[in-house]
């Protein structure tokens, strides 16, 4: 989730956006898609910047084990599409590994895709785990062996080339170490195994940032940060690269959900445990300048009907580790016809 990747260098990968409708009527609201170290690739250890408050967002995410909302339809709707990736490739992967974040639509939203017959799910909080094993009585995943355990996605208990698949929807944008952790992930695929990814992006919240900035502004003569920092689109194409995944692609989804009032969408970001865990964060919010956040929320971004919108931006990464089975791009100057041949060929194309 960290927004200070981008000055490492982009090799080739797919980038593309994509804009599709979805609407719900059995819920409140309405969703329109439309010290430490870690380890860089070559072995060596680098320091990493904590940025967030890994203890207090794993009591976020217990609190949100108790909150949480039955069949989110954000949420699923993100499990969804990540999980359309499976059914894109022609092999199975009998081996999973499901890493925090939504780990309960992922879990009752899989079924029978990507051929998985063993599925691992980790998460830092255990009153997570323990809401994913009482509901798996109610998942009809057939032949699925399930197990669960406690972890951390910066520390992945796991040993090398020993999964087929990584999963991680909405979780990693959490880690202080990103880059780490991913590489971490890599090097717990098989070869030829694919990490699947999916975090929030830097266009997240958009709203709620101009409202909450303007107010305390004027209510305070100054701001501080509510909101945490995320990846931008380029930097989600660099972490694939630096971790050393092979195959990078990156495409991203905006998902406008309509709330009653900006209340309304705080006690959604409290249940999918997507609330404020910054280190430097003000434990303490003045009630004039909460009210003053929601009147100026609801006066700049209201529509007709009297709800707003709130954006969410979200990255999906898709990484191979590497194989002698994958395609790979030819040396430089191996060309055997020149452009200029081809142009003499074919015309200018006037």
């Amino acid at each position: 989730m960290t927004g200070l990747l981008s000055m490492y260098q982009r090799s080739s990968l797919s980038l593309w956006r994509r804009t599709t409708t979805l609407t719900t009527t059995n819920e409140p609201y309405r969703i329109l898609l439309s010290g430490s170290f870690s380890t860089d690739p070559d072995g060596n250890q680098s320091s990493k910047v904590n940025i967030f408050d890994r203890q207090l967002k794993r009591k976020q995410r217990d609190r949100a084990a108790w909150l949480m909302r039955p069949n989110d339809s954000f949420v699923d709707a993100v499990a969804e599409n990540l999980l359309d990736r499976l059914e894109d490739c022609k092999k199975s992967f009998p081996t999973a590994l499901c890493l925090g974040g939504s780990l309960e639509a992922v879990r009752r939203l899989l079924g029978g895709r990507g051929g998985i017959e063993k599925l691992i799910m980790m998460d830092t909080s255990y009153d997570m785990i323990k809401l994913c094993k009482d509901t798996e009585k109610d998942v009809h995943n057939e032949n699925i062996e399930t197990s669960y355990m406690v972890g951390d996605e910066e520390f992945l208990p796991l040993k090398e080339s020993s999964v087929d698949v990584v999963l991680s929807c909405l979780g990693l944008h959490w880690t202080n170490d990103l880059p780490g952790s991913m590489i971490q992930c890599r090097l717990a695929l098989k070869p030829d195994g694919i990490f699947l990814g999916a975090i929030l992006g830097g266009e997240t919240l958009k709203e709620l940032r101009i409202a909450c900035t303007v107010a305390q502004m004027e209510r305070e003569g100054g701001i501080s940060p509510r909101i945490s920092p995320l990846a931008q689109v380029r930097d989600a194409g660099n972490l694939l690269s630096r971790a050393g995944f092979a195959l990078p692609g990156v495409d991203v989804d905006e998902y406008v959900v309509k709330y009653q009032s900006a209340l309304e969408l705080i006690e959604h970001l409290r249940s999918m445990g997507e609330t404020n865990a910054l280190l430097q964060r003000n434990n303490m919010l003045n009630r004039e300048t909460a009210l003053a956040t929601a009147a100026i929320y609801d006066s700049m971004f209201a529509a007709e009907d009297g709800t707003i919108p709130a954006t969410f931006q979200v990255i999906f990464m898709t990484g191979w580790r590497e194989h002698s089975s994958q395609q790979k791009a030819k040396r430089r100057g191996s060309a055997t016809v020149s452009f200029k041949d081809i142009q003499k060929k074919f015309g200018n194309g006037n």
